[in-house]
């Protein structure tokens, strides 16, 4: 039976195996074993940020009980319909919390089954980690013309969410476009390109795994606003491309398990220091994460371990030079695209250095006589077009669908972070029959009660408490907007899981009783919303594996929520 996908890295065996905690933590969780009341905690959103929110509530204090709610019939979030099916190693494993007081319930979306005040009332403490279910829109004309769809969009039907089942892309033209140059964008290009055959083993639905079978794409060209060395898929900080542990960075002094006492080193102060395996901050002090797991941290600790982590990339130069070797597709990268960038990246971070390497290498060097051969006998081809904006989607003569995009040329203006790409006042004009944008995601307000920044699309917060909301958390991508790779929302979600540990030692959180899911279920059952637990997922999780079992997949995704209803007995 081939592996299940997200059971890379299992919850309960770290928790097993997790090491004794240092003298600091000990006292910390002691304080809480101490205490008479049995917190009731709610997290909304059973993604990354959720079960990481939760998997540190629950070590830290013993008596937590934690209830997570999921407005999908089924968990996992960003792993399950975000990542690509190509990466199974990047679907963090959360197949569960492990020991502890926690329950999922699914199908249940807060703000429309229950509202965010009814929960503060059954709760102590209330965390919203619901993510970013939306697209930035290009606004231009002609984004509406059949044709055009948000990559959002797109990786959701290859990896089956529900809403997006129905898509129905038409791949039956030559050349595709992706507005963008991201890590989404990155993914949806590679997804196009890559042969049906080796995307048969993994989790991409069958219907979507149909449509690549008949695609008659043969062009994929990735298009961004600004130059090589400001492209967004870039490599990860940790690893084996990157900074790691016993790396020597910008920061404050970092490693151990718990709280990291700095002797002689004022808060805040930059100076060299030793990284260790991971950590975060939460309250003025600096804790640690899994051995092993990295943060996803920079090269300045004092900013990316900080409160407001900086985008972090998602992409490493594997995963690039997997795209420049793709089986039967070749690169096309312009040699004039990259002059003077060798001498430009030498004091960049080495992380970027080495992307920009790789590019430089790949676009101005003579490849050896058998990447000539693979390239020459290639059927496709994907490229990078450099400054250039989009202005309009055009249609076709009979205005039935999209014909191509008109792009503005571009040129960059200021220094450092107030570089910006402005039109030159050029256009040329690519033509295509396929039009994926990925300029970004964004979270959506939850609720009326709750705050919410509509342009920078984040719930308004300080170290993950809700403005002026007592007992109202945040975490993920709708605390920090959408930014990072998955272990960065692991650093933000332990930050708040601490911030909030904190306010209940410190009595900032409603005192006495609290009835937590059973006032919950009454109100959810007197409205017609029936839950699924996580012992219902465990169900649909076995009948996955079971039919993709057939064709060595590690599982067939359902797709219809009525479907695995039935299967339920609903």
């Amino acid at each position: 039976m081939a592996p299940r996908c997200w059971r890379w890295w299992p919850w309960s065996a770290w928790l097993r195996t997790r090491p004794p905690p240092s003298e600091s933590t000990q006292s910390f969780r002691q304080q809480f074993s101490t205490q008479e009341q049995t917190p009731q905690i709610c997290v909304v959103g059973s993604g990354p940020a959720g079960f990481y929110t939760a998997q540190h509530l629950l070590k830290h204090h013993s008596r937590a009980h934690v209830d997570i709610y999921e407005k999908q019939l089924v968990p996992f979030g960003l792993v399950r319909y975000g990542v690509a099916p190509d990466h199974p190693e990047v679907k963090v494993g959360l197949s569960g919390l492990g020991a502890g007081l926690w329950r999922l319930w699914s199908s249940v979306a807060v703000g429309r089954d229950v509202t965010v005040q009814e929960l503060r009332d059954a709760y102590h403490a209330v965390v919203l980690s619901y993510g970013a279910d939306d697209h930035q829109a290009l606004e231009i004309p002609g984004e509406e013309l059949p044709g055009v769809f948000s990559a959002r969009a797109f990786v959701g039907w290859y990896n089956g969410l529900p809403e997006n089942r129905a898509l129905a892309p038409d791949l039956s033209c030559d050349t595709a476009v992706v507005l963008g140059q991201g890590n989404v964008a990155l993914d949806v290009a590679r997804i196009l390109l890559t042969p049906p055959e080796h995307l048969e083993k993994t989790d991409i639905t069958e219907a979507a795994l149909g449509a690549l079978r008949q695609s008659q794409v043969k062009t994929v060209w990735i298009v961004g606003r600004r130059g090589a060395l400001q492209v967004a898929f870039t490599i990860k900080v940790l690893g084996p491309e990157g900074e790691g542990p016993g790396s020597q960075v910008d920061g404050l002094l970092l490693g151990g398990c718990g709280r990291a006492e700095l002797p002689g080193v004022e808060e805040g102060e930059p100076g060299r220091a030793h990284l260790g395996p991971s950590a975060f901050r939460a309250g003025g002090s600096w804790w640690c994460l899994p051995p092993g797991l990295g943060s996803g941290v920079g090269p300045r600790v004092d900013r990316a371990l900080g409160l407001t982590p900086p985008p972090l990339p998602a992409h490493t130069a594997k995963e690039l030079r997997e795209m420049i070797q793709l089986p039967g597709t070749r690169p096309i990268l312009d040699p004039a695209d990259f002059l003077g960038l060798q001498d430009r990246i030498k004091e960049v971070p080495r992380p970027r250095k080495r992307l920009m390497e790789l590019l430089l290498r790949a676009a101005t060097e003579k490849p050896e006589v058998a990447e000539v051969a693979r390239r020459a006998s290639a059927s496709r081809a994907w490229g990078l077009r450099f400054f250039r904006s989009p202005q309009q989607v055009l249609p076709s003569p009979d205005g039935r669908r999209v014909a191509g995009v008109r792009l503005a040329v571009t040129r960059l203006e200021g220094v450092g972070e107030a570089t910006r790409a402005v039109p030159t006042g050029d256009v040329e004009d690519l033509p295509c029959g396929l039009v994926l944008s990925s300029i970004g995601y964004k979270s959506r307000p939850i609720d009326p009660s709750v705050p919410f920044d509509p342009k920078l699309g984040v719930i308004p917060n300080v170290e993950g408490r809700v403005v002026d909301v007592p007992g109202l958390y945040c975490s993920g991508w709708v605390k920090r907007g959408p930014t990072g790779v998955i272990t960065t929302t692991m650093t933000d979600s332990f930050v708040t899981g601490q911030i909030l540990l904190q306010d209940l030692k410190a009595g900032l959180l409603p005192s006495g009783p609290r009835p937590g899911y059973a006032a919950v279920k009454a109100l959810l059952g007197s409205r017609g919303v029936w839950p699924v637990s996580f012992s219902d997922w465990e169900k649909l999780d076995a009948e996955e594996v079971s039919r993709g079992q057939g064709a060595g997949k590690p599982r067939e995704k359902l797709l219809d929520p009525q479907e695995m209803l039935r299967l339920l007995g609903r």
